[in-house]
C-alpha cells in the first residue's frame, strides 16, 4: 500500500514512524498514570464485562484483529513475496526455535526444582506490537524482508508459547470447544476451495471461530492468524477479500488497537519495586532469558541454518541486521504477562515477574534501536 503514497512525504497519519510515537507515548503515559494513582487507572483496566476484564477483552478481543492483519501480510508475502523463497521462508522457523528454547532453557537451569520451576515460559515469546513498533521509529529504512523476518518469528514463537500453554498451563483445555473452532476453520477453508465467498458467512464464521478458541483455553489471538489464511487470496488482486480486509485494517490496528493495547498492558505499579524481589532467580531467569537468550538463540539457530543450507538471509538483510533483530526480539509484554499470570499463584511472585520483563523489555527496545539505528546507518545501498 505504500507504494502507492507520493514519492515525496506521506500524509502524517500514514506515517510507521507515527505509530511507533503514539505507542511509546502510550506506554509512557499508561506507566505515568498507573504510579501517579491517577483517575484510579488500574482499576479502570480491571472492570469487569461479561465476566472479563477489560485487559482480557484487549488481549484476547482487539488483539485477535492486530493478528489477523499481522497474517493477511504474512499470507501475502508466503504466496506473492520475500517468504515464496523456501529457505527464506525456512529461517525465521529456525531463528524462533532457537529464540524460545534456549530463553527456557537459561530460566530452567537457574530455577529447576525451585518453587519459580514454573515460570520457564515466560521469557519464550516476542511481543510483536511492540517489537514492530520499535521498528517504526526508524521508518522506512528498515528493510521490508528485515520487518517480515521479525513479524515470521514472533508469529512462530507466539504459536509455540501458545502450544506451551496448551501442554503446560492449560488445566482446564476444553476440548469440546477447540474442535468446534477448528471444525469451522476447515468449513471455511472448504468453501474459499469451492468458490463460495459470502462476506457475511466468513465473517460470522470468524466470529465463531474466535469464541469457541477463547473458550477452549487456547489463548483467542491464534484464530486472527487462522482466519487470515482462510479468506481468498487470489494471487493478491486489489479486489480480492483478502487484499481488501488488509486495506481496512491499517488505519484502526495501527492507530486505534496498538495504542489501547499498550495503554491496558503496561500499567504496572512500580511502588512493587523492591531489591529483594529483583534478585530472585525467577526475576534473574526472565531477565536473562529475554535480553541474553533470546538474540543468543535466534542469531546461534539462524547461523546453523544458514550453515548446514537450511535457510538463507533475505535479500538487504545482513548479520548485523539479525543481531539488532534479535535484541528487540528480547521484549515481551503480553504473551509472558499472560504466562506468568497461568504459571504463579501467588500475587507477589506474578507482580515480581511482570516488571522483570518491564526491565528486561525496555532495555531489549533501547540496545535493539541503537543497534539497529547504526547497522541501517552503515549499510551500503542494497544489490
Amino acid at each position: 500500500m505504500q507504494n502507492q503514497i507520493h514519492d515525496h512525504h506521506p500524509p502524517i497519519w500514514k506515517s510507521e514512524k507515527l505509530g511507533g510515537i503514539i505507542m511509546l507515548a502510550c506506554t509512557i503515559i499508561s506507566i505515568l498514570l498507573t504510579n501517579l494513582n491517577i483517575f484510579q487507572y488500574i482499576n479502570f483496566w480491571n472492570n469487569q464485562i461479561l465476566g472479563h476484564s477489560l485487559t482480557q477483552w484487549i488481549n484476547d478481543g482487539l488483539m485477535a484483529i492486530f493478528f489477523l492483519a499481522i497474517g493477511l501480510e504474512l499470507e501475502n508475502e508466503i504466496y506473492s513475496g520475500e517468504l515464496s523463497n523456501f529457505k527464506n521462508a525456512l529461517l525465521p522457523i529456525f531463528a524462533a526455535f532457537g529464540g524460545m528454547i534456549i530463553p527456557a532453557g537459561i530460566y530452567y537451569f537457574l530455577n529447576a526444582g525451585s518453587e519459580y520451576q514454573s515460570g520457564a515460559g515466560i521469557p519464550m515469546a516476542t511481543d510483536i506490537a511492540f517489537a514492530l513498533g520499535i521498528l517504526a521509529l526508524l521508518g522506512k529504512r528498515v528493510p521490508k524482508p528485515l520487518k517480515l523476518f521479525i513479524m515470521s518469528l514472533a508469529i512462530i514463537d507466539d504459536l509455540g508459547s501458545i502450544l506451551s500453554i496448551a501442554i503446560f498451563y492449560s488445566k482446564t483445555l476444553n476440548w469440546m470447544n477447540l474442535g468446534y473452532s477448528l471444525g469451522i476453520f476447515w468449513l471455511l477453508i472448504l468453501l474459499k476451495k469451492a468458490g463460495k465467498y459470502n462476506p457475511i458467512i466468513f465473517i460470522s464464521g470468524g466470529i465463531l471461530m474466535w469464541y469457541f478458541m477463547l473458550h477452549s483455553g487456547i489463548h483467542a489471538t491464534i484464530t486472527g492468524v487462522l482466519f487470515a489464511f482462510v479468506l481468498p487470496y487470489k494471487n493478491g488482486k486489489k479486489l480480492s477479500p483478502s487484499a481488501k480486509m488488509q486495506a481496512n485494517l491499517h488505519v484502526p490496528v495501527s492507530y486505534i488497537i496498538i495504542p489501547i493495547f499498550c495503554l491496558a498492558n503496561t500499567c504496572i505499579s512500580l511502588h512493587a519495586l523492591q531489591s529483594d524481589m529483583i534478585l530472585t532467580t525467577n526475576n534473574l531467569g526472565i531477565i536473562l532469558g529475554l535480553l541474553i537468550g533470546k538474540p543468543l538463540g535466534i542469531c546461534l539457530f539462524s547461523y546453523l541454518a544458514i550453515r548446514f543450507k537450511l535457510g538463507a538471509l533475505p535479500n538487504n538483510v545482513q548479520w548485523k541486521h539479525i543481531f539488532s533483530i534479535s535484541l528487540i526480539a528480547g521484549i515481551g509484554f503480553t504473551m509472558a504477562f499472560f504466562i506468568s499470570n497461568l504459571a504463579f499463584q501467588e500475587p507477589k511472585y506474578i507482580e515480581s515477574s511482570k516488571i522483570s520483563i518491564l526491565i528486561a523489555s525496555l532495555f531489549a527496545g533501547i540496545f535493539g534501536l541503537i543497534s539497529l539505528h547504526f547497522s541501517l546507518n552503515n549499510t551500503k545501498t542494497s544489490v
